[in-house]
């Protein structure tokens, strides 16, 4: 059995089940982690005899893997549209990094108020949480209506609620339902209020384009993972503007983040590089670029709609069965995701 879209890694492995007959494996499991995209597999298997330090070495083979590692940064930024602008891409382990670091770099202060949502996942709760207990920052949180959903204008009035409000922090789509919040809104009101925007676009970008101008696109700082992209060799990245991180002291310390050291004082490299301590996760880099260029390859409007087909049969056969209440807008709601981008 194989993806009408393409072929992923264990495609035709069988399992066990309880009556004793092995049958092909049926992931439902895709919101969690996705298995690997074989155009993926086979790019790092191509790449692993060139794999080599990066950044730290004058070999070819070093110079071949420093090459791709910056190669896939450049990628990821293409792949949101902010090539040759001014953000930069920090690759890290995963979304949940990628939110931790923002967390340790902006300057909040005593009485700053982040505004998120409960429908929001642990990687996008507990680094405020944290701000909240040690540097005395507030958290405002938007509740969900009995949908499991919530609208812009509760973001806009928890936004003006706050006394202080200095972030947003809200989902690109929840990994609880699948449902994409009308992000064009909300985030065009933060920004008239000065409320930078950050997008936890983990459940976002494997199902849908993330252009400048629209919804997550035009968010300040934007994370997500490989893992969740067909890409599951531990890659996560975070945009976000370079003057963020120019200054200061990084989450992670150690080699690679430094451009001198002695006993007694450091001088940190510029960032991107500032942000990424330690050895680098090229073969996760590699994967993340070659899943980037398997999407771009199969086009986003035959993703989209192959999508919006399994969730119209899901939605219609869980409906019909008794005792199963159904969350999320459903179509002809307001709320309900457009079929193409959020």
């Amino acid at each position: 059995m194989t993806s009408p879209l393409a072929r992923l890694v264990g495609d035709e492995v069988e399992v066990p089940c309880i009556d004793g007959v092995d049958r092909v494996y049926l992931g439902l499991d895709a919101a969690a982690s996705t298995p690997a995209l074989d155009s993926v597999a086979r790019r790092v298997t191509e790449f692993l005899p060139w794999y080599s330090s990066v950044h730290r070495g004058a070999g070819r083979k070093s110079q071949v893997a420093t090459q791709a590692y910056e190669d896939a940064r450049e990628a990821m930024l293409g792949f949101v549209g902010r090539g040759g602008s001014d953000d930069i891409a920090i690759l890290c382990r995963n979304t949940t990094e990628a939110i931790n670091i923002l967390a340790y770099r902006l300057p909040f202060e005593p009485g700053d108020t982040i505004v998120t949502t409960v429908a929001e996942h642990h990687a996008n709760l507990l680094p405020w949480q944290r701000l909240a207990h040690e540097r005395g920052v507030l958290v405002s949180y938007v509740e969900c209506d009995a949908r499991g959903v919530f609208t812009a204008d509760d973001i806009a009035a928890a936004i003006e609620a706050a006394e202080r409000p200095r972030l947003l922090a809200v989902t690109g789509a929840t990994n609880v339902t699948g449902w994409m919040p009308p992000l064009d809104g909300i985030v065009e009101h933060a920004h008239r209020h000065g409320v930078r925007v950050l997008v936890d676009a983990a459940q976002l970008a494997p199902h849908r384009p993330i252009t400048p101008g629209t919804g997550a696109g035009n968010a300040d700082f934007l994370a997500w993972s490989g893992h969740k992209m067909y890409a599951p060799f531990g890659t996560g990245v975070l945009i976000g503007p370079r003057s963020v991180f120019e200054s200061g002291t990084p989450l992670l310390v150690g080699g690679g983040a430094v451009n001198l050291v002695d006993l007694h004082e450091v001088l940190w490299t510029d960032p991107p590089e500032r942000e990424e301590a330690g050895s680098p996760n090229v073969i996760g880099a590699v994967a993340l670029h070659a899943a980037a260029e398997a999407f771009d390859a199969i086009g986003w409007e035959a993703i989209v709609a192959h999508e919006v087909s399994m969730a119209r049969r899901l939605r219609q056969g869980l409906a019909a069965i008794d005792g199963v209440r159904l969350l999320g807008p459903a179509p002809g709601d307001p709320l309900h995701p457009r079929e193409a981008q959020p």
